[in-house]
């Protein structure tokens, strides 16, 4: 039994297909090595922890400002802490934040990791009304039970002592 069909319309479209086959996987291969620096992960503190998310690589960090954890550094700079059920991380950044910044709202920092393990925002994203939550940030809220739903009184609860990542 010969790999080639008898028919001589299917040895064409085989001949065809084997020809497209490798140039379109080159293609594709090709593409993905080229965005391989532009895909950002969106990930909570606790799955930012558990994925080890190297130092210097960009990535989304999203949930709630601890309440109690926002301060000014003496270099201008803001410190707070992201929040989610089971850990917290904290971030610096530098730069202006929307009047809706605030502690117990939703937040979403695109930056990285330092080696020292403190997220160093480059970009603050905040909730814009009492509805509005980051799609990305509601889903791993409600999957960790933290879920106020829709328009619920701002406050959260911190975690508790010891289970808390970052400095």
């Amino acid at each position: 039994m010969s790999f080639w069909p008898r028919s001589r319309t299917a040895r064409r479209r085989l001949t065809i297909l084997l020809a497209i086959a490798p140039v379109l996987a080159l293609a594709v291969g090709l593409t993905l090595f080229g965005l391989r620096n532009n895909i950002s992960f969106f990930y909570t503190p606790a799955q930012a922890e558990e994925a080890q998310v190297a130092a210097g690589r960009a990535f989304q960090l999203g949930g709630l400002v601890e309440v109690g954890s926002l301060s000014r550094l003496p270099d201008g700079a803001m410190q707070f802490r992201v929040a989610d059920r089971k850990s917290a991380m904290t971030v610096v950044y530098s730069g202006e934040v929307t009047s809706l910044f605030r502690e117990g709202q939703g937040v979403v920092a695109e930056g990285a990791l330092r080696s020292d393990g403190v997220f160093v925002a480059k970009r603050v994203l905040a909730k814009h009304d009492e509805k509005y939550m980051p799609r990305e940030v509601a889903k791993a809220l409600k999957e960790q039970g933290e879920w106020r739903g829709d328009g619920a009184r701002p406050g959260y609860d911190a975690p508790q002592a010891g289970k808390a990542t970052g400095t």
